[in-house]
């Protein structure tokens, strides 16, 4: 199947510079973007789609999440990370049964695909559930069952956990024709001793597999790892043999100096989820910093719980000012920083080279902008309008591998009025 979108603005990408095709065709055969051009291509093709007025942009890749915490948004908010955690959040979960994981993941897929996510890593348990309904929704993702052990004499070869996750990369690493990938999962320093750690983390290597973790997400978090360790959670995480795979770390809002050349020596991925961070009351991660050392920095939410949605656009928003504040410097974001963490920076992340980015020969991960909105009026600067003026809700079409899954409302692989239904007697059940 050949389609052909006319008409439409396009943002490209070459080498880091991003230019804006005008009424340009975009053209697609099966999974695989084959045209980009501003004319209309000779060959022929199977539809072809006046898309005028819309802007075609990459699929957004949100770099760190929890799906189905989307069944506990709102829960505990305003309170510290600590309390919110142990309080709130942790007590619900151990309520969570498979069912409710399947339906909160859905609902999450519901928001992102309605707001331009075509691919997302994400962290919970019971994850063979959010992979039964990312393969079903068509959307991509690197899924992963976190690791933990509270207890410091317990034998990490019996960590029921450590089971689990090597029985999930074993069944599903790769599955879906790729779009889903198995990556491991250590979810903190505090949350495990250092035998499983270690241990974890030799089997991570050994499958040549990649790592997810939670890290320096707050001053307390880190000052205490210094406490009893006698070093920081990415000296920690380094010299436990973590970083020999390919790791991305969430938050790194309190990284030092060091932590950070640390970072840029073992190519570890810092994931940036700035909503998160400031309604969690976090601090500002040095994303400036880790740039400039050459640390691939992308763009998350965290979880519905702590966040509260899974709009991508806000992300993008977000990153590409409250860093200029916090500096008092107006250049340190600029648009195209922000708009490569939340897609190319993102794809590498994954261990994705065949998406994000417009360009021949990389898979149809493709959003569609309504331009006739308002606010988007006039747009003399595209990728300025991507990450200071647009919306969520501008999103008309979201694309993943050449399939359309979203488009102006409806859910071409969702029921979603069944899943609202599950959601709510989940909620109910949860006691939320």
């Amino acid at each position: 199947m050949k389609t052909l979108f006319t008409g439409a603005d396009i943002l490209t990408e070459e080498n880091g510079i991003y230019k804006t095709l005008k009424h340009a065709c975009l053209g697609v055969e099966n999974d695989t973007i084959c045209y980009i051009g501003e004319s209309i291509p000779e060959e022929p093709y199977d539809v072809i789609r006046d898309f005028s007025g819309k802007l075609l942009i990459p699929g957004l890749i949100n770099g760190h999440t929890h799906t189905p915490m989307t069944l506990l948004r709102g829960l505990g908010s305003d309170q510290n990370l600590q309390t919110w955690l142990y309080d709130y959040i942790f007590p619900t979960e151990d309520k969570l049964r498979a069912q409710d994981i399947r339906v909160g993941t859905d609902l999450a897929l519901l928001e992102m695909l309605s707001t331009g996510t075509t691919s997302f890593t994400d962290m919970y348990n019971f994850t063979e559930e959010t992979v039964a309904a990312c393969t079903d929704a068509g959307i991509k993702a690197n899924l992963c069952r976190p690791v933990q052990e509270f207890d410091s004499n317990a034998d990490p070869r019996e960590n029921f956990r450590i089971r689990e996750s090597m029985e999930l990369f074993r069944g599903f690493h790769h599955a879906a024709e790729d779009r889903i990938r198995i990556d491991f999962a250590i979810h903190a320093e505090y949350t495990s001793n250092e035998s499983t750690v270690r241990y974890y983390s030799e089997l991570a290597a050994e499958n040549h597999g990649r790592m997810h973790l939670h890290m320096s997400e707050t001053k307390t978090e880190h000052e205490e790892c210094i406490a009893r360790r006698g070093k920081t959670p990415a000296a920690y995480f380094r010299d436990c043999g973590t970083f020999l795979s390919p790791t991305a770390a969430a938050h790194c809002v309190w990284v030092s100096e060091e932590d950070i050349e640390i970072m840029a020596q073992c190519g570890v991925t810092a994931m940036h989820n700035p909503s998160s961070n400031m309604k969690l009351g976090s601090g500002f991660a040095p994303v400036e910093k880790m740039r400039q050392r050459g640390v691939n920095v992308t763009l998350g939410t965290d979880g519905a719980a702590s966040n509260n949605n899974l709009n991508m656009f806000e992300e993008l928003h977000l990153a590409s000012i409250i860093h200029n504040g916090y500096m008092t410097d107006p250049t340190v974001m600029k648009p195209e920083i922000t708009f490569a963490m939340a897609t190319r920076n993102g794809a590498l992340q994954q261990g994705r080279e065949d998406t994000g980015a417009l360009v021949v020969g990389k898979k149809a991960d493709v959003v569609a902008i309504d331009l006739h909105r308002p606010h988007l009026f006039p747009n003399p600067d595209t990728l300025s309008t991507l990450c200071y003026t647009a919306q969520g809700n501008d999103v008309c079409m979201t694309m993943v591998n050449g399939k359309v899954l979203y488009e102006n409302g409806e859910f071409k692989t969702i029921d979603a009025e069944r899943v609202y239904a599950l959601a709510a007697e989940s909620v109910a059940y949860l006691g939320i």
